[in-house]
């Protein structure tokens, strides 16, 4: 007989797109739906097995954003971010809030914020995502970071939340030293989504 939690990957990840839908239909105030969809997203990435495995592919030259789930009236979306060996974000915005969760591997984050002179600078230290840590960004707490795979001989994997569809944003990139600013929207590396509500595997366990 098969076993109908093995044959249900992705039940961890369903279970927290349910939780994520209730939670911004009771409210959609960052101030409300950050902190718990933080909290969510703690309790997501606390086990691994349940990511799909073609949202784990690196590419050679540049990072992949593979889209888990985008809810249907855009007001959060999920997805796999996954860096080769020493790949990196340009500095870049986010215009929604944005939580960063990180799965495998490691991730270096640098913030940027403007000075008075309108120069762009860092922010603190260079910080460090390990496996089971949430950082988080948005424009209410600051929103301009680059972000790097903390390994140069292995793939990492961090699994993001926003508040919104944030492979249709309107978003931003700067340069490092003019400061000057490009528009840009990211899309999805994702040919495919996984089918979150396709339960038919562990049915069919279930009539054995």
């Amino acid at each position: 007989m098969t076993n109908p939690a093995a044959s249900d990957q992705i039940a961890p990840l369903r279970r927290f797109v349910a939780q994520m839908t209730q939670l911004v239909s009771q409210s959609q105030a960052e101030e409300i739906v950050r902190p718990k969809a933080k909290a969510l997203l703690h309790e997501l990435i606390k086990t691994d097995g349940w990511l799909p495995d073609f949202c784990t592919v690196p590419h050679p030259q540049y990072y992949q954003q593979y889209l888990l789930h985008a809810d249907p009236l855009e007001r959060f979306s999920v997805v796999s971010f996954v860096w080769g060996p020493g790949q990196a974000t340009p500095i870049h915005d986010h215009m929604v809030w944005g939580l960063i969760g990180m799965l495998r591997g490691s991730e270096k984050g640098q913030r940027y914020a403007r000075n008075a002179a309108g120069k762009l600078e860092p922010i603190g230290q260079e910080e460090t995502l390990l496996p089971g840590d949430v950082d988080e960004v948005s424009p209410t707490i600051g929103d301009i970071h680059i972000v790097k795979n903390a390994f140069d001989d292995q793939p990492s994997i961090s699994i993001h939340v926003y508040g919104g569809n944030i492979g249709a944003v309107k978003r931003h990139v700067y340069d490092p030293h003019t400061g000057s600013v490009k528009n840009f929207v990211s899309g999805y590396s994702s040919p495919q989504i996984p089918n979150l509500w396709d339960r038919s595997a562990q049915v069919r366990a279930e009539l054995n």
